[in-house]
């Protein structure tokens, strides 16, 4: 689907070049898309390393720790 300058993002990249020729997603353009191209986006997104809240918790307090320690010296 070609994209036209009245949509918001194609309007953005026009009057900032350098945005379009980063490559890299920019949180200040707008992404509008279909329900299936959002759920394959998530879908994406789950494929990722995740763990569990409680591992999270414990290198958490550890990064905290070891943080606050080096910060006293």
């Amino acid at each position: 689907m070609p994209q036209t300058l009245a949509e918001p993002a194609v309007a953005y990249e026009t009057a900032v070049p350098e945005v379009s020729s980063s490559g890299s997603w920019n949180p200040n353009v707008p992404f509008h898309g279909t329900q299936e191209e959002w759920w394959e986006h998530f879908h994406r997104i789950e494929e990722g390393n995740f763990m569990t809240l409680e591992e999270f918790d414990y290198k958490f307090e550890a990064w905290k720790k070891d943080y606050f320690e080096k910060k006293l010296k």
